[in-house]
């Protein structure tokens, strides 16, 4: 049987200093998961209740790869990185200690 990679959508209730972490809903892919916790987060009425998503470190290592692998093929992560500005060296006089 395939090993298939999970992304899991936790619900987080906090109460006082205790908290509680439910899984609402799980995927296989990335964009129905991050689809269904923006969609708990517009209906979510509580403070108290956060949603976020996680998974294992190879699944998500994975998507952060093959993201930036595609970003550099397609020539955006090239448009979006800035070159650090060349700031002036500053000479400080004295130092007093």
């Amino acid at each position: 049987m395939p090993n298939k990679k999970m992304w899991l959508v936790i619900e987080k209730t906090t109460y006082g200093n205790d908290s509680s972490f439910t899984v609402a809903k799980y995927h296989v892919e990335l964009k129905e998961a991050m689809t269904y916790k923006i969609y708990l987060e517009k209906l979510n009425d509580r403070s108290n209740r956060r949603y976020f998503l996680a998974s294992d470190v190879d699944t998500v290592m994975n998507t952060v790869a093959t993201a930036h692998n595609k970003s550099v093929e397609n020539g955006t992560y090239y448009e979006n990185k800035k070159e650090p500005e060349n700031k002036k060296d500053e000479v400080v006089d004295e130092i007093t200690f």
